[in-house]
């Protein structure tokens, strides 16, 4: 083929487009990735140095079913070994910490336990009910698409207990707030990864395993196979398809030519291309109304595991507003070798914090971990390495994409839903004839190395009431009604002040939480 003429162009080289590129290379065509950094990887990027030997400061963490990525992994000969679990985690709340093994906290106020065991149950009744592939044809999915996951969890949860978590939750799993994100969205998003025990745990679940030798190393390797078809600093500016095939034209002023091309960038980078035709009304829409989560990833390196000494394995679950990260993992190597704990800036407090200088924010992250760990080790850390993906152009934050209210029924349907740039590519060798239409979508094998064991729930998880379940089946919710009611009578009679008659009927119609305030009863929700 003549110079800067391809079968296929591919906008993005992070593993999405690499693994696009890979594909159609193995399949006899002639691609070319153009990506605009001046390297491989997107949120994925592994440094190298002498304090580290190396470290993950995008995107590290695998585990059961992500099955391509393993299967890359082995295809590359790259290892992958599991995150430190062994002692006991801790979840820090309301000033003290509490050690616990699983993958969530227990609660122990029984108002709680009932909120939270309720919470989940629901959130992955939902989800079952929400199709892979169309998100959109859910039965429930224009009307879940029209609340936030904070009106969601306003109308599930009783407790403030409940509440405080499930914020902690969405923080963590999509770097975003509650607030902002779509109940269909976030509900799909979880489906996707497996359900709430899958997402959030370590063992068995999306945290698990890293790779020896740093994430970086997937992209790398494929770019390496790839060759001169990968064009690192090539930001494209304009995609034109006016003609019988496309033109892309880069900042440097090069253009390049071919039959078809796949964009495995964030929707939101698509701003940055001009494009004739115009896009699609739907897609167009789409690509202004998607931003992408806030994070500062921070790693902290010591002289010895002194967790490990305690008894912890490094998980920190933080729930304090003031406290900089919301959760931690042990980041040592698998040999035992340089000491660290990973932690996680989420959200608003990433977007607060931003402005802060890299040792303000160092300071603030020992001072947390001194106070959950109890140790004033972690006051006196020999490294620190952090990476605000806020500030890259070309990614606008990490780790993933977002749907706002109202967007993921009416906009998600022109998006991809998983392992897009395989899926791109396949769907251009069918357009091409060298494979059929039930090609294009293929299951990957389960890896056998990293099984997807099941998570067991007991006979009480699966059956405890909820809340108000539990207030209806004792008898307590007519107890509450009628207290509040002679609240009322006795104010009007004036037999007690008003004052009185408020605090008795509020008081009585809250549920306790852990620290016996009080938290309002949510309006009912309909799963049918």
């Amino acid at each position: 083929m003549t110079e800067n003429k391809y079968d296929v162009i591919v906008i993005g080289g992070g593993i999405s487009g690499l693994s696009a590129a890979k594909l159609l290379v193995e399949s006899g065509l002639s691609p070319v990735v153009l990506e605009a950094r001046d390297r491989v990887g997107g949120r994925t990027f592994t440094v190298r140095n002498k304090e580290t030997q190396w470290v993950d400061l995008g995107g590290a963490y695998i585990g059961p079913t992500q099955n391509r990525i393993l299967r890359l992994a082995r295809e590359f000969g790259v290892r992958t070994y599991k995150v430190n679990e062994k002692e006991n985690l801790v979840h820090y709340v309301k000033g003290k910490s509490y050690p616990f093994k699983g993958s969530f906290p227990p609660m122990w106020n029984p108002f709680a336990y009932l909120d939270y065991n309720n919470l989940w149950r629901t959130m992955d009744q939902m989800g079952m009910e929400i199709p892979v592939e169309a998100p959109w044809r859910a039965p429930h999915a224009e009307e879940w698409d029209k609340i936030t996951m904070k009106e969601l969890f306003d109308k599930l949860c009783w407790t403030r207990a409940a509440r405080q978590f499930a914020t902690l939750f969405v923080n963590v799993n999509v770097t975003s707030e509650p607030h902002e994100v779509s109940a269909l969205w976030f509900l799909w998003y979880v489906k996707q990864c497996g359900g709430t025990m899958r997402i959030f745990s370590t063992t068995n679940g999306g945290q698990e395993r890293k790779f020896v030798g740093g994430s970086s190393q997937i992209s790398e390797r494929m770019a390496d196979m790839l060759g001169s078809r990968v064009k690192l600093q090539r930001a494209v500016y304009s995609i034109d398809q006016s003609g019988s095939g496309v033109v892309v034209k880069t900042l440097n002023e090069e253009t390049y030519e071919a039959k078809c091309v796949i964009i495995a960038t964030a929707p939101a980078l698509n701003l940055k291309i001009h494009f004739n035709p115009p896009l699609p009304p739907l897609r167009n829409q789409l690509i202004h109304r998607v931003p992408t989560g806030s994070v500062i990833k921070c790693m902290i390196y010591y002289r010895e595991n002194f967790w490990r000494k305690k008894g912890y394995c490094g998980t920190m679950v933080i729930e304090e507003e003031e406290a900089a990260i919301g959760l931690t993992l042990d980041d040592t190597k698998p040999d035992g070798a340089v000491p660290a704990i990973m932690g996680f800036i989420l959200a608003r407090k990433a977007r607060k914090l931003a402005d802060l200088t890299k040792e303000e924010r160092k300071r603030k992250i020992c001072e947390i971990y001194s106070r959950v760990l109890g140790s004033d080790e972690a006051l006196h850390p020999v490294h620190y390495e952090e990476k605000n993906w806020g500030e890259e152009e070309y990614s606008g934050g990490c780790y993933t994409v977002y749907f706002p209210l109202a967007s993921s029924h009416s906009l998600a349907r022109c998006s991809a839903s998983r392992w897009a740039g395989e899926r791109a590519a396949r769907e251009i060798l069918c357009k091409m004839g060298h494979i059929t239409k039930s090609e294009v979508w293929q299951d990957e094998p389960e890896c056998q190395e990293v099984p997807a064991l099941p998570f067991t729930t007991t006979f009480w998880e699966r059956n405890l009431p909820s809340v108000p379940g539990f207030l209806k089946l004792t008898g307590l919710s007519s107890l509450l009604a009628v207290a509040m009611a002679a609240g009322v009578v006795a104010y009007k009679r004036g037999l007690v002040p008003r004052a009185k008659a408020l605090l008795c009927a509020t008081s009585l119609s809250w549920a306790f939480d852990q620290d016996c305030s009080l938290s309002p009863a949510p309006a009912p929700l309909r799963i049918t």
